[in-house]
């Protein structure tokens, strides 16, 4: 089979990350978390104490960090500057930075190439906000996953806890409504579904669900 690039996009909380990591480990092909590449600039720009809208100096970052993904036993190790850095940008703290960090115009500019290039040889599935639109617009898969809020809200908290994070249902409900808000209404590469993108709505769906609904529009494609 042709081997294909994927795109996944979504609103936080949707299982981008989850169905992306499955499915590239089924096709054998590399995954690429372009959420975590700016988390890890939302990381260490709360490391350096840096103002959120700090644009000039939020691009300043981006274009200096040195971001490295690799995969591990357990899944896909983030590096940022060499440190492993694949925990602490889930913390709630950076949850709640990063929305300010990736509306960047900056930034975006900054990781749009090396997300490219990441994929030119195919064989990737690629997920994030804007792949089908912006980073990957000829990808020969392109996937819109979604869900209410409420799923979403409550997935996340059932994440966060077993990480160790206390954090009130109401409070991820509530943020993630307004990063959804600010990921769809930001001027640089929005959230939005693609024209050519298949709509999969994973409220009432398994991760398995999910992930055979995507392998056989692959096979297709294929």
């Amino acid at each position: 089979m042709k081997r294909l690039t994927i795109a996944i996009d979504g609103p936080a909380g949707a299982g981008k990350s989850t169905v992306a990591k499955t499915v590239a480990s089924l096709l054998n092909y590399i995954y690429i978390d372009t959420g975590a590449m700016y988390r890890a600039i939302a990381w260490e720009a709360r490391k350096k104490n840096l103002d959120s809208r700090d644009e000039t100096a939020l691009t300043a970052v981006a274009r200096t960090i040195q971001i490295e993904l690799k995969n591990g036993g357990e899944g896909l190790i983030i590096f940022a500057n060499g440190q492993d850095v694949t925990q602490p940008i889930r913390s709630p703290e950076v949850t709640a930075f990063v929305a300010s960090v990736a509306k960047v115009p900056g930034v975006r500019k900054a990781l749009l190439g090396l997300q490219r290039q990441m994929a030119v040889s195919g064989g990737v599935v690629m997920d994030g906000r804007d792949i089908g639109t912006t980073v990957l617009p000829r990808a020969d898969v392109k996937i819109f996953l979604t869900a209410t809020v409420e799923e979403r809200a409550s997935r996340r908290h059932k994440e966060l806890l077993t990480k160790g994070y206390s954090v009130e249902l109401a409070t991820l409900k509530q943020e993630i409504e307004e990063r959804d808000r600010l990921d769809s209404e930001r001027d640089c590469a929005p959230l939005i579904q693609a024209t050519d993108a298949i709509l999969v709505d994973t409220s009432d769906l398994t991760i398995e669900q999910v992930v055979q609904d995507i392998l056989t529009i692959c096979r297709r494609k294929g």
